[in-house]
């Protein structure tokens, strides 16, 4: 098989290596589509080693294969697992997260707030998809629907998934105004989902190209905060009242100021762009105003099911999110565009 390696400063490296076996309690899964996510340029961009250190995972910590949005089919199941919980060829996603399957967390499908720790994450600190096989744990599977391709699969697994999750976080979504901050395919997923739950949707970025893509995406009104203030543009279009509801996914200071400052009385804004900070006027911006403020961390296993099952029963066009598709021998270029952040989501995908 072969898997695609980031090396750090932009260099990327697919290599031939052994196909994988699955231990117990394992299956392995063969890669039909595997998504390529804003978090990967954090492995791509800087120096060799630095993210890892960055996650604490020390120094001399050899390259691994990248990618954390698999979809595919059951290939190989390993001891223990049984042909119910993983019948060979069910279209699967994977819950990208592993932790140690006994506290209260994993229990829910929380496994990335696995409490014991340490926690592994496929495609982060552990081989991920960007590969012609994974494997993964057999209690991380969550099926695909059939009305659903693989390319919508992967997205799920981890981008429009994330979306999804912080919507159904925000109160009153229905027949709200909701503003999308950052639009990458987290915020493109938002704009589309949370038009088709009801909301209107104001959609804030600073590239032309991808406010095009959210118009595309249903959102009823873009505003270009690189040559407006957002704050002005969103009071504007709600009359001065302020919208009801934020998401940032951008984890820009400024695109989290310019959402809770333009956020009105009793309104909800939800942070899900990571890493960064922020300062507030705590009076001015939210006390005064009632206002909550909410982080939102991926989805549980049950919340990336619910979401695929959204999608595939209101037939959302999620695959329009795919602005580029991919093998694995274009990678290099895939990532070189990917890395200008102009572009709808990138996906690569196997016969």
């Amino acid at each position: 098989m072969r898997g695609l390696y980031f090396l750090g400063n932009r260099e990327l490296d697919l290599r031939e290596i052994p196909d994988p076996t699955p231990g117990p309690g394992e299956v392995v899964l063969k890669i039909k589509a595997s998504g390529m996510c804003g978090s990967d340029l954090k492995f791509y961009r800087p120096p060799p080693g630095e993210a890892q250190r960055a996650l604490g995972l020390g120094d001399d910590v050899p390259p691994i294969i990248g990618g954390h949005e698999p979809c595919g089919v059951v290939a190989e199941r390993g001891a223990g697992v049984t042909p119910e919980a993983a019948p060979i060829d069910a279209r699967v996603m994977n819950h990208h997260y592993a932790g140690c399957g006994l506290c209260d967390s994993c229990r829910v499908g929380w496994t990335q707030m696995c409490e014991t720790g340490p926690v592994k994450v496929y495609g982060v600190t552990a081989d991920g998809a960007h590969a012609d096989y994974i494997v993964v744990p057999a209690v991380s599977l969550v099926p695909l629907p059939e009305a659903l391709s693989f390319a919508e699969g992967s997205a799920i697994a981890c981008g429009t998934g994330t979306a999804y999750g912080a919507l159904c976080r925000l109160p009153r979504l229905g027949g709200s105004t909701l503003a999308v901050f950052g639009l990458g395919p987290v915020g493109l997923s938002a704009a589309l989902l949370g038009e088709a739950m009801g909301a209107r949707v104001i959609a804030v970025e600073v590239g032309s190209e991808r406010l095009a893509l959210a118009t595309e995406f249903g959102a009823d009104a873009t505003v270009d905060a690189a040559s407006t203030d957002p704050v002005e543009a969103l009071m504007d279009l709600t009359h001065g009242r302020g919208v009801d509801l934020a998401i940032d996914c951008s984890a820009s200071s400024a695109a989290r100021s310019a959402a809770v400052r333009s956020t009105g009385r009793w309104g909800t804004v939800c942070f899900v762009g990571e890493g960064g900070d922020v300062t507030i006027d705590v009076s001015r911006d939210m006390i005064r105003k009632q206002l909550s403020i909410i982080g939102s961390w991926t989805f549980n296993a049950t919340g990336q099911a619910e979401c695929a099952r959204f999608i595939a029963d209101r037939k959302i066009p999620l695959e329009k999110i795919f602005t580029h598709r991919y093998t694995l021998d274009e990678a290099v270029d895939a990532y070189r565009l990917f890395d200008t952040q102009t572009t709808g989501k990138g996906v690569f995908l196997f016969d």
